[in-house]
């Protein structure tokens, strides 16, 4: 929930030329002959393992990062030249996730929170093994904020002393003793700080389509900088200050629809431009030295990152290691290293270190249960379909090998979260389960999601569960063309705010799914807006900007939120929820369930104790999972309608 990107969302104009050339049509189709694969059940796919955040160690020998090995996200430790690999952290129940290495010794940071509830301190892992919280208390929330260039210290930011702002506070290595140095009074959000430690970069969020971006002097004036004066409604978004502390990074779609990166220079007041193309610049950072300039774009779905010298410009070329993506870039302190990992559709994460000296690299992890066939695996097709009003909407193909105009299979759509998400290439072992168990899936990007222009991002603005709702609802008659696909048994599966947007229209268009899967998605919008969490408050005006205020637009809310049109549900359900989520609250589901039950419909509930938005844990993973089959095999597949 939540994941909207209030930053430009490229070019729209350019996106919907392409998308009406192959609006609908379905002239690409796969061409490949239909076949049986292995099937497989939840636990072969979930105990393909999940690694992420790579930081190098200070003696430059080994790689930290996180993986779910034991079923519970927990801080491991390979070595650069291979062999075992050894886990420095032991939850059993929260999950622990790397952030940084320290730099002169074998210490390192790392965030936990409390079984999902989102409230993360900050530890560091001292050099006898044992951790410390540096950041203690209770109902208080706190994130990394960056290291000084010498490694004598570090900075934190933390809602200690007032829950809905976040102050900054700079921490010696040695010692761990603090100071603040930046007490946040006007509910900016702290971005990002300089290796000098003299800069802080904040950002001012408006509403949902204009932000701007100021300047702290750390023990200088107490004025600010305004970094992006604008007109008119002009999104901007820290990226990362330049080595020397010269220049502040930062996006901008106040240039056209793309988010392009430019430079501000802070000892001259000049802007530049660093960075655009054709899709959106997602970011822009640079190695320890400033020797390497690293950067991504958001083309289409999937990501492409380029490593150059920034003196020359001469683009570091990446070995050939497989099908996918180059992600999580990691560049080593002396800037001799690059770690980086490798996703795919049918390949999940895997992470590799390459040598920039003499090309050598090596490949650290094989996170593939090897009991799954990658042949059995489906590649996603982008492709564009028509809406109600003509827009050409981008969605993601999953076709089960054996579908065929003989073997019609049943089909779901598939709604990412957000407002303002985006459904990407990339594994994803629910959705390699369900089709690998014969179910389509069509993952849209109904309008409003992110990456395909600011425009096209904004279309959903105080429409939701009407316009975007109508996207989904053209996604069935889209799947409904295909002649591999069972037009009469098609579901619709989403959580957060895909969830909503399975209630909704199984509230607001009950005639249109035959099953649907609500994953912790909101049904009473004016709850959800009312307890928004108090570190959300820097962003309330552009939650209200988008979706309404409750305390004026509450006839809109209640009249788009499914809790209150319950009644109107007639096919079967499943809700899954976590009992600790901060974002979509229990009562949400639980009144759902209970509204749809009450009216005869069969309705299924599942729901974690020990999870809060998103599940974490891998055997709750993997009950879910099982519940998502089970619910479709038997109303689905087997066409129970569900009722007493």
């Amino acid at each position: 929930m939540w994941r909207r990107t209030l930053l430009p969302r490229g070019s729209v104009l350019l996106a919907l030329f392409i998308l009406s050339i192959t609006g609908g049509c379905n002239l690409f189709s796969s061409a490949k002959a239909p076949r049986e694969v292995a099937s497989y059940d939840a636990r072969t796919f979930f105990e393909t393992v999940s690694v992420f955040g790579a930081s190098f160690t200070a003696d430059e020998t080994a790689i930290l990062y996180t993986s779910n090995l034991t079923g519970v996200l927990n801080v491991y430790r390979q070595p650069l030249s291979g062999g075992p690999v050894e886990q420095l952290t032991h939850s059993e129940s929260d999950a622990c996730v790397v952030v940084s290495c320290f730099p002169a010794d074998e210490r390192f940071l790392y965030t936990s929170d409390q079984g999902g509830d989102e409230l993360n301190h900050l530890h560091v892992m001292e050099r006898n093994g044992r951790p410390r919280d540096l950041t203690p208390g209770r109902e208080l929330k706190a994130s990394f904020a960056g290291w000084t260039r010498d490694g004598k210290s570090f900075f934190v930011n933390s809602n200690e002393r007032d829950r809905r702002y976040f102050d900054l506070y700079r921490y010696r290595s040695d010692t761990y003793s603090r100071e603040m140095v930046y007490r946040n009074e006007e509910g900016y959000s702290v971005s990002a700080v300089s290796g000098d430690g003299r800069w802080v970069a904040l950002g001012k969020q408006r509403n949902n389509e204009d932000s701007d971006i100021y300047l702290y002097e750390i023990g200088g004036a107490s004025e600010l900088v305004h970094v992006t004066p604008h007109q008119g409604f002009v999104s901007h978004s820290v990226l990362d200050f330049t080595p020397d502390g010269g220049e502040l990074i930062y996006l901008t779609n106040g240039h056209g629809e793309f988010d392009q990166a430019w430079a501000f220079d802070v000892r001259t007041d000049t802007h530049r431009r660093v960075l655009e193309a054709d899709w959106d610049v997602s970011f822009v950072t640079f190695s320890h030295d400033g020797k390497y300039r690293i950067s991504g774009i958001n083309a289409d779905a999937r990501s492409v990152i380029r490593v150059e010298e920034t003196g020359t410009g001469r683009e570091i070329r990446f070995p050939r290691v497989g099908a996918g993506d180059i992600g999580g870039v990691t560049v080593s302190r002396s800037e001799s290293k690059i770690a980086f990992s490798l996703n795919g559709d049918t390949s999940p994460s895997n992470l590799f270190w390459l040598d920039l000296d003499s090309g050598r690299y090596r490949r650290l992890t094989d996170t593939l249960n090897p009991a799954i066939d990658p042949g059995s695996l489906v590649e996603g097709r982008v492709i564009r379909y028509s809406s109600f009003d003509q827009l050409p909407i981008p969605a993601l193909e999953y076709r089960p090998h054996a579908a065929s105009e003989e073997h019609r299979v049943p089909a779901l759509v598939w709604v990412h979260g957000g407002p303002g998400g985006q459904s990407r290439h990339g594994y994803n072992p629910t959705l390699q389960y369900l089709v690998n168990h014969g179910f389509a899936v069509l993952a849209v990007n109904n309008r409003g999601s992110s990456g395909y222009g600011k425009t096209f991002n904004h279309m959903d603005d105080r429409r939701h569960g009407e316009v975007d709702l109508q996207d989904c609802v053209y996604a069935r008659k889209y799947l409904e063309t295909l002649p591999w696909v069972d037009g009469d048994r098609i579901g619709i599966i989403g959580g957060s705010y895909g969830g909503y947007m399975v209630a909704a229209a199984l509230a607001f268009e009950p005639d249109a799914f035959e099953v649907g899967i609500d994953i912790f998605g909101v049904t009473n919008w004016v709850r959800t807006l009312d307890s928004i969490p108090a570190w959300w408050s820097s962003f309330r005006d552009a939650l209200y900007a988008e979706m309404g205020d409750p305390a004026t637009d509450r006839e809109r809310l209640e009249r788009i939120s499914p809790l209150f049109h319950a009644a109107n549900i007639k096919k079967p359900l499943l809700v899954i929820q976590g009992r600790n989520d901060p974002r979509v609250l229990k009562a949400e589901s639980d009144e759902l369930v209970d509204a749809v039950r009450s009216g005869g419909v069969h309705v299924e509930y599942v729901l974690f104790d020990d999870e809060g938005h998103g599940f974490r844990k891998k055997e709750n993973q993997i009950t879910a999972a099982e519940a998502y089959v089970a619910f479709l095999d038997r109303f689905l597949k087997g066409g129970d309608q569900g009722k007493p």
